[in-house]
């Protein structure tokens, strides 16, 4: 490409019908580097006029992409995933310098991205209806087509950028869809990137349009009459927002939100495998995953034990600068997520609750200026407690006590939340009945966190509707068509 999203290069514009271009208003926005609290790259702001010329641009590129052949849409899929396989560490690195993840990451991500290119390349040549007997007189034939839905407005967060912006676009390119991304304005460089790599594949222009920018974008994409789904990752309340926006068309809408998960220990557990898992259940990615494991549900015959090897584990987790590949936990993602953060666990040492790890800024003095908080642990936390309610999105894990199987399963689901679950057990009794009573879209046993791309993921409650990964992610871009044939054959019988 002629202006690739290089941290070098000057403003990183807009990527509409496969065109670099500025926006209509002229404006730009600073990214910062959360590690040094430095500015990083000036950014075109998307407005209405780029959103409406984005999703032109989209319906144009998808009337003919509709009438692709699986095969093409394969190839395609196959050809950018070796890009972005060849190109991974600048794209990984972008996300380290733009939103602090790890460096020491970068492999478990690239198996994550590269494996759900290449399983939606493969679910794009196995779409397909049924024929289906019918009960009516004469001689019809009744069928089922699978079509795609059309433009996909795909609205993305910012702790994740790269894996959430391969999560949007492979599934609408393999349906035979059109994306218009809107990328999070405090991380959107590896989102552009991956635009510019999408058309190297040979990814017809205007199949996938990048527009960074703030509420006022993603707003203008969610109303958009052009629009014929809405993906959205991100918080519950912004979410309800989508769903609003959404009704003045009936545009379909898809919605992976917020979460407040509950991780089980039970006193008969492997310690040796508990405690640090546990641990990075609430603290990987500085805890900014919407699945963290904050609400930390420990029996009451192991919770002393249990608190003190988790808050010696927690002071061994290494917070520092995410390009080195020894850090385990980078900066938050900005400063507004450091203030909120913070101001997070100020409440909950006033609330009563007491920080056994934690609890202050930590870095080297090189990283003064960072976003960086050190993994928190709270024991003495109760249900009715903020910290325990509500979604902190940084590395802040609430310790709770429990006494019986029936108590903790009631309490794990006392919230508005559903997105994730973990339990710690070796009696399958236990692992079984948490599996089955707590009402959420995913229960890891004796794990946390593990994802493939085909198995699907989502939430119950006002964490969501709607799956990625998986088959049923594919039906989130497909329409169904029924068919009926009347021969003017005779029927026999």
């Amino acid at each position: 490409m002629s202006d690739s999203v290089s941290l070098e290069s000057n403003v990183k514009y807009l990527l509409i019908g496969g065109r670099h271009v500025p926006s209509h208003s002229g404006q730009t926005f600073t990214t910062y580097n959360p590690t040094s609290g430095q500015p990083l790259a000036e950014v075109a702001r998307a407005g209405v006029e780029d959103v409406n010329d984005a999703v032109l641009a989209a319906r144009s590129a998808f009337e003919t992409w509709r009438f692709s052949k699986p095969y093409q849409r394969q190839e395609l899929l196959l050809k950018l995933a070796d890009l972005i396989e060849e190109h991974f560490y600048d794209l990984a690195y972008l996300d380290t310098k733009n939103m602090g993840a790890p460096i020491s990451s970068m492999q478990a991500k690239r198996h994550r991205v590269i494996g759900l290119l290449r399983y939606y390349a493969g679910l794009a040549t196995n779409l397909h209806g049924q024929t289906i007997p019918n009960s009516q007189n004469g001689n019809i034939f009744s069928y089922t087509l699978k079509e795609p839905i059309g433009v996909v407005g795909a609205i993305n967060p910012w702790n994740s950028p790269l894996i959430q912006a391969v999560w949007k676009i492979a599934p609408a390119l393999a349906a035979g869809c059109a994306v218009v991304l809107k990328p999070a304005e405090q991380a959107p460089l590896s989102s552009l990137r991956i635009g510019e790599l999408c058309l190297e594949a040979g990814i017809p222009a205007g199949l996938v349009n990048v527009v960074p920018g703030f509420g006022d974008a993603g707003a203008a994409l969610a109303l958009h009459p052009g629009v014929d789904k809405v993906a959205f990752t991100g918080s519950t309340e912004v979410g309800r927002k989508i769903v609003e926006a959404s009704a003045d068309n009936i545009k379909r809408v898809s919605l992976e939100l917020g979460g407040k998960s509950p991780n089980i220990v039970f006193d008969d557990a492997n310690l040796d495998i508990a405690v640090p898992g546990a641990a990075m259940a609430a603290f990987a990615n500085t805890g900014q995953i919407c699945s963290a494991g904050t609400r930390l549900f420990v029996q009451r015959k192991i919770a002393d034990e249990f608190i003190e090897k988790l808050s010696n584990f927690a002071r061994t987790v290494k917070v520092g600068d995410p390009t080195d590949i020894e850090t385990q936990l980078g900066p938050l993602a900005s400063k507004g997520q450091f203030d909120r953060v913070t101001s997070y666990i100020e409440q909950g040492s006033a609330e009563g609750a007491i920080a056994v790890s934690g609890c202050e800024k930590k870095h080297p003095d090189q990283l003064a200026k960072g976003y960086f908080v050190s993994p928190t642990v709270f024991s003495g936390v109760s249900d009715n407690m903020r910290i325990a309610r509500e979604e902190i999105f940084g590395p802040v894990l609430s310790v709770l006590v429990f006494d019986t199987i029936d108590e903790v399963i009631r309490r794990a689901n006392d919230t508005p939340y559903g997105l994730g679950a973990g339990v710690w057990t070796r009696d399958i009794d236990n692992a079984m009945a948490v599996t089955q009573g707590v009402q959420s879209g995913s229960v890891w046993v004796n794990c946390y966190q593990i994802m493939d791309p085909a198995i699907p993921f989502g939430g119950y409650k006002q964490s969501g509707y709607g799956r990625e990964s998986g088959v049923e992610h594919m039906e989130m871009f497909l329409n169904t068509k029924s068919v009926w044939i009347k021969s003017g054959i005779p029927a026999r019988g």
